[in-house]
């Protein structure tokens, strides 16, 4: 056994489906873990409290360190001003933004416009990311999660953020559209404030494409160890 409790996956998980969150003010500490996780986690994702802190440095530091940068705050206002952070979040060089999918499909549409009209020259557009339900919800309706992917497909997001026993609905709904999948935890770890979660084997055999992945790992003792122990090699 590892030391967070389980045995590792048979076979490390790509880091390019791994998104680790860095949750924290300090950016010095935000840096240091992500070089600490490279070998598990090629995605980054900054979160409310790290762009609260620092902005935009945020994102360009992590993008420096050749990480892909997924900016998670979850946009939700009049579709307008949607669509102005999208184009600055854009220019920043993000590889995916989230979107809240109660905003509408109007909302969610400016969106994703947002994010195509300001890539950088010879980059591609960052991926709409519409949030579905949120993981910190005890419930989550499979009508709301049908409408809600159904809704980010029509506006041209690219996918859905979503917890991984949300994914038979999702899948059911819009079969094509990214799986990124947060609440990951080692079995029998605590929740935390995370209403609905599950290991890595279990979220990758649902059909996750990505997954987001924060304090189990960025608050062990030993991160990198706590990351082998969760996602192998």
């Amino acid at each position: 056994m590892t030391a967070e409790g389980a045995a590792p996956p048979a076979a490390p998980l790509d880091p390019a489906a791994c998104a680790v969150a860095l949750d924290t003010h300090d950016l010095d500490r935000a840096l240091g873990l992500a070089r600490i996780l490279r070998p598990w986690f090629a995605i980054a994702k900054v979160g409310l409290e790290l762009f609260g802190a620092v902005g935009p440095r945020a994102v360009l530091s992590l993008s420096d360190e050749g990480f892909e940068v997924f900016v998670d705050l979850k946009l939700h206002d009049i579709p307008n001003t949607v669509a102005g952070a999208a184009r600055s979040l854009a220019g920043l060089g993000a590889r995916y933004v989230t979107l809240h999918a109660a905003g509408g499909p109007d909302m969610l549409r400016a969106g994703a416009e947002g994010l195509a009209a300001a890539r950088p020259a010879g980059a591609e557009a960052p991926v709409a990311l519409a949030v579905t339900v949120l993981t910190s919800d005890s419930l989550a309706e499979p009508d709301v999660l049908a409408r809600r992917a159904r809704a980010a497909a029509a506006a041209g997001c690219g996918g859905v953020v979503c917890a991984a026993g949300d994914l038979p609905a999702i899948r059911a709904a819009v079969p094509g559209l990214l799986r990124a999948v947060p609440g990951i935890r080692p079995r029998g770890a605590a929740a935390d404030d995370q209403a609905r979660v599950a290991t890595p084997a279990a979220a990758v055999a649902a059909g996750a494409d990505i997954l987001v992945i924060g304090r189990p790992v960025t608050a062990a003792t030993d991160p990198a160890e706590a990351a082998a122990a969760l996602l192998g090699g």
